[in-house]
């Protein structure tokens, strides 16, 4: 299915319980829907999900377009599924996307998981080995070396750069490598519109907000979790051992009873 919205149509996907709550859910960006998954057949039983594909990524189709915004094709999306208010599950850039649509729609939000989000507007800087591995990626970037971009994200976001490459095997990381290696030779779809930053309205969000953070993530990313569970009010804070930056795509159990126990509880 595909919703319009300005010069895209966003290619998303209903799955689920047809009276339950409904759950939307925002990929990050080395990522597309597919790596909802797991979570899908957790909360399908109960809720309705609808996820998508972001511009650049997975099914959606797009011409080049300046000033377009992820807001806007998340509400297209919620539009076209006829979701009222959804909880919103986002990862990474779609957490980002996840708190601009609380903060601008927050009409539609009932909740927020927030997992290894990025805030427009907060500190962002790779350090120690996260740094190492950036600066390994961009090079391959500079060259063109899509599999190798594709093989060093799997690494930093999917496994943590602290630990081993190859801590996950099997579906999980073929899955990863496909879907990023698939995002970095699309069309570009143009600059996207320029949004008030959110790290300074964090203590404006007023819906009930968990917080998820991998161990194993990025320090970066851990230190803006932390930080934004104490600028959100009331949010729950709740790390997540052993994992990285992508948790739900591995399928860990703590991560997926974290989702569910939560919608549970607030849906």
């Amino acid at each position: 299915m595909f919703a319009t919205s300005s010069g895209a149509r966003i290619a998303y996907e209903v799955q689920g319980a047809a009276g339950g709550a409904d759950v939307l859910l925002i990929h990050a960006g080395v990522n597309d829907r597919r790596s909802w998954e797991a979570v899908v057949r957790r909360l399908a039983p109960r809720y309705r999900c609808v996820a998508f594909d972001a511009r650049g990524y997975g099914d959606t189709a797009y011409d080049r377009e300046e000033g377009w915004s992820s807001v806007d094709d998340a509400i297209a999306v919620l539009d076209a599924a006829d979701a009222k208010r959804a909880v919103v599950v986002g990862c990474s850039m779609g957490g980002q996307t996840a708190v601009d649509l609380a903060l601008s729609h927050p009409e539609r939000v009932a909740a927020l998981v927030l997992i290894g989000a990025g805030i427009r507007g907060a500190p962002h800087e790779l350090d120690g080995p996260d740094a190492a591995l950036g600066a390994q990626i961009e090079a391959a970037e500079s060259r063109g070396d899509f599999d190798e971009v594709a093989r060093l994200d799997a690494w930093l976001w999917l496994d943590g750069a602290g630990a081993n490459e190859g801590r996950v095997v099997g579906r999980p990381r073929e899955l990863f490598v496909e879907m990023d290696r698939r995002a970095l030779a699309a069309d570009d779809p143009g600059l996207p519109a320029e949004l008030e930053p959110a790290w300074p309205r964090l203590d404006q969000i007023a819906v009930p907000t968990l917080v998820l953070i991998g161990r194993l993530d990025a320090g970066y990313i851990r230190a803006i979790g932390e930080s934004a569970a104490r600028l959100i009010a009331g949010a729950r804070l709740q790390w997540l051992e052993g994992v990285a930056h992508v948790p739900h795509l591995e399928e860990d159990p703590a991560t997926l009873d974290a989702i569910a126990t939560f919608l549970d509880e607030v849906a």
